[in-house]
């Protein structure tokens, strides 16, 4: 049985509008897992990944401590904070919603999306986690860098889109990891302009 063949049946099962849908999408973007261009920008989207995003993001902040910048430290600060919210917030979800990874529906023709409580990475395709976190991120330094906003949507839109050919995640999931960063980062936003009011009020009325 060929993956087509098991997508398809896949299909055929009990599923909503969404799973049909989803599946539909992966198989047609299956024909694409090999393409060199695929592979390459799925290599750069693996940045996105959860150490390497955080190694970026302290990094961020103690180059912005060390050189005495306080618009990269800053950035770097929001980065964290909201690359932190994300990630909870996506693994809450991963935790509590079993979803069977494209790659493996044409494998064997099953896909599971339910409530569930799996550890097994094959299971855990919803949501998408370096969607949630490189949206996250990349809007925590364009609140810095307005000039980078153009250049840091692109490398989001690869880092999300390019999970599809890759048979990593479903659409939706793609979509959910999306507002999840995008949430997060007004969140984290919302905190910290928060905090600083909070301090700006208790300095001036200590002085």
């Amino acid at each position: 049985m060929t993956d087509r063949d098991n997508f398809r049946r896949a299909q055929a099962a009990e599923l909503g509008w969404l799973g049909r849908a989803d599946l539909a999408v992966a198989e047609a973007a299956s024909d694409y897992e090999d393409y060199p261009a695929v592979r390459t920008i799925g290599a750069f989207a693996e940045l996105a990944d959860q150490p390497p995003l955080v190694t970026i993001c302290i990094a961020t902040l103690g180059a912005g401590l060390l050189r005495n910048d306080p618009r990269q430290a800053r950035a770097g600060l929001r980065m964290i904070l909201a690359h932190a919210l994300a990630t909870g917030v996506k693994t809450i979800l991963k935790n509590s919603v079993d979803r069977s990874r494209p790659f493996k529906v044409a494998e064997d023709g099953r896909h599971e999306f339910a409530p569930g409580e799996s550890d097994d990475g094959e299971d855990r395709s919803f949501p998408s986690g370096h969607t949630a976190g490189a949206l996250a991120v990349a809007r925590a330094v364009a609140r810095q860098y307005p000039a980078a906003s153009l250049p840091l949507t692109v490398g989001v839109l690869l880092v999300g889109g390019i999970q599809i050919p890759r048979q990593s995640h479903h659409p939706s999931d793609v979509l959910t990891g999306a507002v999840i960063g995008y949430v997060s980062e007004l969140v984290a936003d919302r905190l910290l302009r928060r905090v600083g009011s909070e301090l700006r009020r208790h300095q001036q009325t200590g002085s």
